[in-house]
């Protein structure tokens, strides 16, 4: 959620490329955009989603300041990036109001998940909490 408000506040190209790792191999932007709200009120998901449709704007020189194991493919990047936002917005339309801020979490899946997202069944809602998680210890 840090990584999708941090994107939507400044115009980095590390931010954007973490955010399309994130968005490919963790959470889809949607269910991100989703939850970020909670961390920061003052967004609503749509709002926060037109902020994010402001990037995607990069020239090859802000890759290549960044020292990338594999070059980047801005063609590629730029499609999947618009892709991204469409189906985000879909997500965002969507998604019950009532259930805004939160992460859904599939035990199935043991993971954080997009509840519209084939095969998912057991999705629930999973409102985060000032502090995150901490470790518990017991003596």
């Amino acid at each position: 959620m840090n990584k999708v408000l941090a994107l939507a506040g400044r115009d980095e190209a590390r931010d954007f490329i973490d955010i399309m790792y994130i968005e490919a191999e963790i959470l889809p932007l949607g269910p991100l955009c989703w939850a970020a709200v909670g961390k920061d009120p003052g967004f609503t998901p749509l709002s926060l989603l037109e902020l994010l449709k402001r990037r995607g704007k990069y020239q090859r020189a802000d890759f290549d300041r960044l020292m990338l194991t594999e070059p980047v493919d801005l063609i590629q990047l730029k499609t999947k990036w618009l892709h991204s936002l469409e189906l985000a917005e879909e997500f965002i339309r969507t998604s019950p109001p009532s259930e805004i801020g939160c992460l859904y979490y599939s035990a199935s899946q043991a993971s954080f998940v997009s509840p519209q997202s084939p095969g998912i069944q057991d999705a629930v809602p999973h409102y985060g909490q000032p502090g995150g998680v901490l470790p518990r210890f017991s003596t």
